[in-house]
């Protein structure tokens, strides 16, 4: 990899150009940060100045803004190389970015593209720092939707550090870089973003980054951050084409990820880590691995370790078409309104069985149907080791109501004559006619219902049902297992569980279910605690085929 005949790790050092220094006050160089005035041409001038002294010598240069708020209007700033901007701390350097006057133009803070700019691994850009600043997208309008519409938006990165910004209400993602060597994201806060993705397009994440473009390795840590509300994912990795290969060498570390579409999720890296984050309160899934991405290629290879997967509106972790390996090891898997691991097929991807997915020492409970549900083949899995108990608190019957004990609110029904069952309606369809929304809880009384999208003011997919309307709740799923084997399961190891219901009021139904979809061939299914669940201890509705069946306690109840 070259940068303008220089090596990417090593420059000479040259003395630095006239009239380009190697830090300046913005507010010296025509920027205002008055609100007012529009700080784009003035900021675009700058970098141009500066990324041409870093051409000429290689030395990086810095852009202090000062305590302010700079408007960004009608047209993004192309970046270059070698120039930073850093503000005084979010909420102090405020950058706002507004497109009024040219309605086409989505408008980012920054950005160096393929597509606009012709960026590529020997065209790229390499020492920059963006940090401690805000970015303000709630003045950017677009006709259609954009993927561009992001806070930064840049291609091709070597050594970029952003650190310390707060990223709100952007029509596209927030913080949209793609292809990042040898960098690192750090302590950014992202709130809202994706507000102008309808669910379906392309973008609207928080945090998102395209990956291969640098081949088989991508350096990159993305570090204590906050996703809140966003369109699409709160953090996520997407290969970009399907004939390059998933890169290794991404870390998600410490972050916490709430009420966005999805966590985090891994639509096409090889060897993600994720650890230490917390994932709570998503509508679909707490971390999921697919082929939703552009590519159509999902994740393998992962290692999920050490989170907290809780009170996500569906599943905890949704695991379809990734041809696997994968570890999910060490989590809390809680609370989810449908199942806590799911593997399953979305429809597109990889269609063979998943192989060597290992689900190891982790902690199932209080989820709403099954703790692990297999409902794509599976070759060489290992269920070892964990906790499973108290699943299947979906467990109340059908539910209807009308009249005058019957009230509506933008996320919430009351119904005074009903005696439900505390949460177990979680993670139900309600319906009103045409209106329906999704329940995350209840209480006797009063359920609790899920966002219609993230960052919205309403749980309705239309308006709020009038008083006395008459809802549906559909009846529990009959049968609720800490483990579900409804696909075609070969050479499994499910060893050293303990799986029952510790509540006075069981919900969870069985231990270990193999239902008439699912079979089990050559599986070694040893030394699990299968004592203490509703109904039994396994259901058989298939007969293993082969494998070991041993030392498994209360098989019979």
């Amino acid at each position: 990899m070259r940068l303008q005949g220089r090596s990417i790790a090593t420059r000479e050092r040259l003395s630095p150009v006239a009239g380009a220094p190697l830090w300046c006050d913005a507010l010296e160089f025509g920027l205002r940060g008055d609100g007012v005035t529009n700080d784009q041409p003035a900021l675009a001038a700058l970098v141009d100045r500066l990324g041409e002294g870093y051409a000429a010598d290689g030395r990086a240069r810095v852009i202090y803004c000062p305590p302010g708020i700079y408007s960004i209007r009608d047209a993004g700033t192309v970046w270059r190389s070698g120039v930073s901007l850093i503000g005084a701390g979010p909420g102090a350097t405020r950058f706002v970015l507004s497109n009024e006057g040219n309605r086409a133009d989505p408008t980012p803070l920054a950005y160096w593209t393929t597509v606009q700019h012709g960026a590529d691994r020997d065209h790229h850009i390499a020492d920059c720092t963006f940090a401690d600043f805000e970015i303000d997208g709630s003045g950017v309008a677009m006709a259609e939707y954009s993927y561009l519409a992001k806070g930064l938006g840049l291609q091709y990165v070597v050594r970029g550090v952003f650190r310390n910004l707060y990223i709100h209400h952007t029509g596209a993602t927030g913080l949209g870089c793609d292809f990042l060597q040898d960098s690192l994201i750090d302590g950014v806060v992202v709130v809202g973003c994706g507000r102008l993705d309808n669910g379906e397009e392309w973008g609207g994440a928080g945090i998102g980054i395209g990956v291969g473009g640098w081949g088989a390795v991508e350096r990159c840590t993305i570090s204590n951050c906050t996703t809140l509300g966003n369109g699409t994912n709160g953090i996520f990795l997407e290969l970009q084409k399907p004939y390059w290969t998933p890169p290794r060498g991404y870390r998600i570390i410490g972050c916490h990820s709430q009420a966005n579409r999805f966590g985090i999720s891994d639509w096409g890296a090889d060897g993600l880590i994720v650890s230490a984050c917390t994932l709570t309160g998503n509508l679909e899934a707490g971390f999921d691995v697919s082929a939703n991405g552009t590519a159509g290629i999902a994740g393998r290879g992962g290692i999920l370790s050490d989170c907290v997967i809780d009170r996500n509106v569906r599943d905890g972790i949704s695991m379809g078409n990734t041809p696997g390996p994968y570890t999910i090891r060490g989590n809390r898997i809680s609370g989810n309104g449908w199942y806590g691991y799911h593997q399953h097929d979305l429809g597109t991807g990889y269609e063979g069985p998943a192989s060597d997915v290992v689900i190891d020492s982790n902690e199932f409970w209080d989820n709403g149907l099954d703790g692990i549900r297999v409902d794509r083949p599976m070759i060489d899995a290992a269920v070892t080791n964990n906790r499973i108990r108290s699943n299947g608190r979906q467990c109340a019957p059908a539910a209807t109501g009308s009249g005058e004990s019957v009230r509506y609110a933008r996320r919430a029904v009351s119904d005074r004559a009903a005696v439900w069952q505390p949460d177990g309606h979680r993670g139900k369809l309600l319906r009103v006619g045409s209106r329906q929304a999704l329940v995350v809880g209840n209480t006797e009384m009063e359920l609790d219902l899920a966002d219609l999208r993230p960052d919205a003011a309403i749980a309705w997919n239309e308006d709020v049902p009038p008083p006395g309307a008459s809802y549906e709740l559909p009846a529990a799923a009959p049968v609720r297992a800490g483990i579900v084997v409804n696909a075609h399961l070969e050479s499994a190891t499910v060893r050293g569980n303990r799986i029952w219901d510790s509540r006075e009021d069981r919900t969870q139904s069985y231990g270990l279910w193999i239902s008439d979809q699912g079979v089990c061939v050559s599986c070694r299914v040893e030394d699990n605690d299968l004592a203490g669940n509703a109904e039994g201890a396994l259901r058989l509705d298939r007969q293993p085929v082969g494998g070991r069946w041993d030392r498994n306690h209360a098989e019979v109840d």
